[in-house]
């Protein structure tokens, strides 16, 4: 008789295996399917709208579609966004169609539907419109830029969470227990291991069980039982997995969070993320680049010296970089995060850009002009300029602006740091002026 082996379903990933079946069985996104929710009475009623379930990995997005199969009384079409076309798009489209005409709606579940193109996306829209199909798509990106704002408009989002780690270790809980996972052997873990596990997932959930099944394999049976050892899940878990998208949201948060703490004087948080961005792969250029216009934007002419240092710290970067060029960034990022700031050079851009945008582009005035030829002098280019050099303060009452700007006012030094000089100055020059006009 043959015997059966533990891992006879080994070709089956766990996570597959112990898939919940039901809401029961759900575990996490309680913000959506707690008792009276709406997502979770959408599902009981069986009253599902066009939606988009937009969450990271291993949060429930195609476990969740696949209860709305089982309960649902409608047709239920797994289609992947990877794997089909346009050809594949119309003929299910024909076929809901039809089911439609006999009283029968359709669900059509895309997953990934962030990598349809817009033409791909397009085709939906008819579809959905007329009520020919319900729509549920899941994906990994942020809807407002990876799905057309026409067939958006026309799905409920639902914003699914990252797992907490409570959620994880009921998952891995019930993994060990369930006769579908590992409930038929006896399984030894310790719960501050299950806990190890669970930091590690970040959590994803699927990350979590594919790591248990890992640890399981690799564990020895002694005496019918598998005694899960702190050296077994080391050896597992060589490295945490980090939710990073360079070409993502994610990348826009992580650097956004970057940018904002060293704008709040936090190093500490800095630091944080800076880590966060390049354990996850990201471009240590990309961040020293983000630093430059930071040195700018945010510290300016309260510490002048902050854009050389910028400039220097990529050209750190260029020469050594990963993993030495980390030291160099985080001594910028702490230097900048603790400089003063002052915001008054971005303002000031931001002012006389709304001026160049919005008010009539008057000529540069005859004064400020050069009189390269004999024509540009006879049309009085140049005349009435003031050297400012020939005058004793090296200052004159000429007007450079605009006649309708004349009173503008675009930088207004802060009393940060070295900018106080800067301030200073400029009120001098301005007291000057108005003495000598």
């Amino acid at each position: 008789m043959k015997q059966t082996s533990l891992f006879e379903s080994n070709n089956i990933p766990l996570a597959n295996r112990v898939r919940p079946r039901n809401l029961d069985e759900f575990v996490g996104q309680s913000h959506l399917l707690g008792e009276g929710k709406i997502l979770k009475n959408l599902i009981l009623q069986d009253q599902i709208p066009s939606m988009i379930f937009w969450g990271p990995p291993g949060v429930g997005k195609t476990t969740l579609a696949q209860i709305i199969a089982i309960q649902t009384k409608a047709e239920f079409i797994n289609f992947s966004a990877v794997t089909s076309g346009i050809k594949d798009i119309r003929k299910v489209m024909e076929q809901a169609e039809q089911s439609r005409l006999n009283g029968q709606k359709t669900i059509l579940f895309v997953d990934e539907i962030h990598r349809f193109n817009k033409a791909q996306q397009d085709a939906f829209l008819p579809f959905v419109e007329k009520g020919s199909i319900i729509l549920i798509g899941a994906t990994t990106e942020n809807p407002s830029f990876e799905i057309n704002s026409a067939l958006l408009s026309r799905c409920k989002v639902f914003v699914l969470q990252p797992l907490s780690k409570e959620d994880i270790i009921t998952i891995l809980s019930h993994a060990i227990k369930d006769q579908r996972g590992f409930g038929k052997e006896n399984i030894h873990i310790k719960n501050e291991l299950l806990q190890t596990i669970a930091t590690y997932a970040n959590g994803d959930g699927r990350t979590a069980l594919n790591m248990l099944e890992m640890i399981v394999l690799n564990s020895p049976k002694e005496n019918n039982q598998i005694n899960i050892t702190e050296q077994i899940v080391k050896q597992c878990l060589n490295k945490k997995s980090l939710l990073y998208d360079k070409n993502g949201e994610e990348h826009y948060n992580l650097i956004s969070a970057l940018h904002k703490s060293m704008r709040n004087s936090d190093p500490q948080a800095a630091i944080y993320w800076l880590a966060r961005m390049l354990e996850g792969g990201e471009d240590p250029l990309y961040i020293a680049r983000r630093l430059i216009r930071f040195a700018s934007e945010d510290i300016g002419l309260a510490d002048p010296s902050a854009l050389n240092l910028a400039v220097s710290c990529y050209q750190a970067c260029h020469f050594i970089g990963m993993p030495e060029c980390t030291v160099n960034l985080t001594q910028i990022i702490t230097y900048f995060s603790i400089a003063p700031k002052s915001n008054a050079l971005y303002t000031a851009y931001e002012k006389a850009k709304k001026d160049a945008l919005e008010q009539i582009a008057e000529p540069v005035p005859l004064h400020l002009r050069n009189a390269s030829t004999k024509l540009m002098k006879d049309l009085h280019y140049g005349e009435g300029y003031q050297y400012a050099h020939d005058y004793k303060d090296h200052l004159t009452t000429m007007t450079c602006l605009p006649e309708s700007l004349k009173n503008a006012i675009y930088y207004t030094p802060t009393s940060e740091g070295k900018e106080i000089r800067f301030k200073e100055r400029l009120e001098k020059i301005t007291d000057w002026k108005q003495q000598n006009k």
